[in-house]
């Protein structure tokens, strides 16, 4: 068949942060060379996100750490006072329940078919253009446009063709119900002679409730009732995280999700947003609750995640896998990643624009400052919440709490703001890999705790793994923590400790189930650790990656991020008294507080832990006695030193928040809203704010492009020129517009000047029907963890010239890219997700707490 052509060639771009050319770098020179941060003070103050324009403008804050709504960010554009920073921070979803219903009952999304069709009844353009007003993009999988490795899987969402379909959708839902036994009565489904009726969770604090009633339209015109039920953020998370999904309190929620640092090579989102093993899936790995299960994504994903595969290439397909059957799943419904603006005064200094989280990511406010104060105000949604929880094992599932957090804790890796990659931060190490086919053999003096025995063992004669890590934590030794006790190994030591011993001590795992259970298949893969000397240990893993700096981030034992004796008061409150909780799940089940060390109630139950294990000089029992040492790490002396100075300073601050970074937590007051953070000057303390100073990095852009009309039966090529930092590549797709099907796909030409080429042969044209194709073009950078994407639409032809006269003023148009979107005297235009990211590459203990209890906050 010969379709009509229509001569015309059409750059179609998607709005993509970030699309600008190199932003100009600003000189940095802090206020002080003292050791920490460029400020004395930051104070986090509660603003409404409606009022926060004016209040900013006013002078009230420095800047707005909660993603601006967006037409107050457009009224912003002009203001000569503030700067926008931009950044695809935030991430839209829609979760359903799956569980299925009581007999006589009928839940529509327990049907695959039903769950799968909500993906053409979402309309994602109309999210992006109409509801974000532009300022945000349609997205399909746990991936969104920008990330790196949307390049792997940018070509399934193509296959996919999960463009809005109403009609089709609606269809499809029609078809499965009546299979199921409903039946249509007046434009409602029934079930058993009862209309079928749709709990629907909705956000109220941003666009996700405009996004919500768009949803409640359309299940409602596919003949559902609907019960909205509008909620902020503590009530929504109660309702959905921590219910049994049986007891159908909900059936469907407006997700936001926050991000706190790109990631190249993603194995921790994928795996939380769709595999149930890490606990963020319907059923939460709470015992008694219905669970989600699908073992062959938990098999696939935990593979993954632990570095289970010989190369690149093999990596990739998993990551597929994963993609195509969390599609095929459809528990969750990827709606939009929003271009969220951040307010900024003019005259702050000193922002690092992290590519994923903006100026909220680690570095801004541990280098921001403003010409004539030694303080800065930083707004808020909230400070504290129903739902804000400061406990170091698993709690900071909000971001009101992480955000604040992250300024008073140091992390060892951190993923650095523009290559994704994780960068040693204040822990040095050394990788020796076997991997991916060899393994290497313990030494003999290796040692993994015993939980049976409640003891270090070491391990058995020709344990092998596969890599080993040597972890220098000099960097951490040779500073205090804030109440002024050394960092040492007993804290690494300690850690390592608790991870295991929750997971693998039958009486705490019956306690804190879910941490057990979702720990235990990555501590399988750690096969033992040896001290090397005060500052330094060897820790065994079966885990590989094809980028060295991953085998370290994932065996990371600890961030130390809490002393060891606050961490043995909070263990013999949960566990021996039972008065208190770690997770929000264990507090429900056993009736305690989900518990808080900044909540006077639960600060005075750990303070009097604290007074017994002074009064009859404990220590926690064989964990500082390591086999073949001399002597234990601690003493009873040191420990009851110890416990004396955590209680001085629960006395000093009414709290026991007691970290290692370059703040230090003064006062938090939840009633007021209001938490203040003083500079952590200690002289020993590693950093200071030159240090950490990243700025704004240069970016992809496509800065020419020169492609034709193709003449069917003859060669084709168009030449595409890109500005970016590092070694460039470009991935292209050319797709049948009409039936939006892949017909090639590759790697355009490099041309060693900067061009790249996308090369079509004669025969592969000649097949070709007259009529309109596109031409995507995902543009890549070695030293950038994004992508950069851009559509042609095309024509094939039998004549070559009819279009010669419109491609020069085409390819004009086309060299038009968008403007910067996050630079200081560049103009620049939102959700707020209150999920705390899941790769913020902490210690291996924290890390996966945070991944398990952190997610759907």
């Amino acid at each position: 068949m010969i379709r009509r052509s229509i001569p015309i060639v059409l750059l179609l771009s998607l709005l993509l942060p970030w699309s600008g050319s190199a932003l100009a770098q600003e000189e940095y020179t802090p206020p002080t060379a003292k050791p920490g941060p460029a400020v004395e003070t930051l104070y986090f103050k509660s603003f409404n996100v409606d009022r926060a324009p004016l209040d900013i403008e006013a002078g009230e804050m420095d800047l707005y750490y909660y993603n601006l709504k967006i037409a107050a960010a457009r009224e912003l554009r002009d203001n000569d006072t503030v700067n926008l920073y931009e950044a695809p921070a935030n991430t839209l979803s829609l979760i359903l329940n799956p569980a299925p219903a009581a007999e006589g009952d009928l839940n529509p999304f327990s049907i695959p078919e039903i769950r799968r069709a909500m993906q053409r009844l979402v309309d994602r353009e109309f999210v992006a253009r109409e509801i974000y007003q532009g300022q945000a993009t349609p997205m399909y999988t746990v991936n969104s446009p920008n990330d790196f490795d949307y390049l792997t899987v940018f070509d399934i969402v193509q296959e996919q063709d999960l463009r809005y379909d109403p009609e089709f959708a609606r269809a499809e839902i029609a078809a499965a119900m009546e299979e199921a036994g409903a039946e249509l009565v007046d434009d409602v489904w029934n079930f058993n002679g009862r209309p079928i009726r749709i709990k629907f969770i909705i956000r109220v604090e941003d666009e996700r409730r405009e996004l919500g009633d768009l949803v409640r339209a359309a299940l409602g015109e596919a003949g559902f009732l609907v019960d909205a039920n509008y909620q902020p953020f503590a009530p929504a998370i109660q309702t959905v995280y921590s219910t049994d999904p049986k007891q159908f309190s909900w059936h469907i929620y407006t997700e936001g999700w926050g991000r706190g640092a790109p990631n190249r090579y993603d194995f921790g989102s994928i795996n939380s947003y769709n595999a149930p093993w890490l606990g963020n899936m319907p059923g939460w790995q709470q015992t008694g609750y219905w669970q989600y299960e699908n073992e062959e994504l938990d098999a696939i994903g935990k593979q993954l995640y632990r570095g289970e595969f010989t190369d690149k290439a093999e990596r990739d397909e998993l990551y597929r896998q994963m993609t195509r059957m969390g599609l095929d799943e459809s528990i969750r419904v990827w709606v939009a990643t929003v271009n969220s603006a951040y307010a900024v005064q003019k005259d702050v200094q000193g922002i690092t624009q992290d590519i994923a989280a903006g100026p909220r990511g680690l570095w801004t406010l541990r280098t921001a400052y403003k010409e004539g104060s030694d303080a800065l105000t930083v707004g808020h949604l909230w400070v504290w919440t129903e739902r804000t929880t400061w406990n170091p094992v698993a709690g900071f599932g909000d971001i009101y709490s992480s955000d604040i957090y992250r300024q008073l804790s140091d992390p060892a890796m951190w993923n650095d703001p523009f290559t994704g990659i994780p960068e040693a931060f204040r822990i040095g190490f050394d990788v020796e890999t076997a991997g991916p086919d060899g393994t290497l053999t313990l030494p003999d003096d290796a040692m993994r705790w015993d939980a049976d025995a409640g003891s270090w063992a070491t391990v058995e004669a020709g344990t092998e793994a596969i890599s080993k890590v040597t972890f220098d934590y000099s960097k951490y030794f040779q500073a205090p923590f804030h109440h002024g006790q050394p960092i040492s190994m007993a804290d690494v030591i300690y850690s390592i400790y608790q991870g295991f011993d929750l997971s693998y001590n039958p009486d705490k795992a019956r306690i804190e189930t879910v941490l057990a259970t979702t720990s235990r298949p990555n501590l399988e893969t750690f096969k033992g650790f040896r001290v090397v000397d005060e500052n330094t240990i060897e820790v065994y893993v079966d885990f590989w990656h094809f980028e060295n700096n991953y085998i370290a981030s994932y065996a990371t034992p600890s961030s130390v991020g809490t002393p060891w004796e606050l961490l043995y008061a909070l263990d013999d409150v949960v566990f021996n008294q039972r008065r208190a909780a770690y997770s929000d799940i264990a507090a429900a089940r056993y009736n305690v507080p989900w518990i808080s060390l900044v909540l006077d109630r639960d600060a005075r139950l750990v303070r009097r832990a604290l007074l017994d294990l002074q009064r009859n000089e404990s220590t926690p029992d064989n964990v500082f006695t390591l086999p073949g040492a001399d002597a234990p790490l601690v003493d009873a002396a040191t420990a009851v030193e110890r416990y004396q100075a955590v209680l001085d300073w629960f006395d000093a601050h009414g709290h026991m928040i007691i970290s290692n970074g370059p703040f230090f937590l003064a006062r938090y007051d939840p009633p007021a809203q209001f938490a203040e953070l003083t500079a952590f000057r200690d002289e020993s303390y590693p950093f200071t704010a030159a240090d950490l100073y990243k700025g704004i990095p240069q970016l992809i852009s496509f800065s020419e492009i020169d492609a034709g009309t193709i003449v069917a039966g003859e060669e084709y090529a168009a030449t595409v020129t890109l500005d970016g930092p590092g070694a460039m590549g470009i991935e292209y797709l050319f797709i049948d517009a009409a039936n939006n099907t892949i017909i090639d796909q590759g790697d355009a030409t490099d041309n060693g000047d900067g061009t790249f080429t996308v090369a079509l042969n004669a025969d592969l044209t000649n097949q070709l029907d007259l009529g309109l194709y596109n031409l995507t073009l995902a543009a890549y950078s070695d030293e950038l963890a994004q992508m950069t994407e851009r559509t042609l639409e095309l024509e094939v032809s039998l004549f070559g010239d009819a279009l010669s006269g419109e491609r020069d003023d085409a390819t004009d148009e086309q060299q038009v890219d968008a403007e910067p979107t996050a630079a200081p005297d560049e103009e620049a235009a939102t959700e707020g997700n209150e999920e705390c990211p899941p790769d913020s590459e902490k210690g291996f203990f924290e890390r996966l707490w945070d991944s398990v209890t952190g997610g759907g906050c």
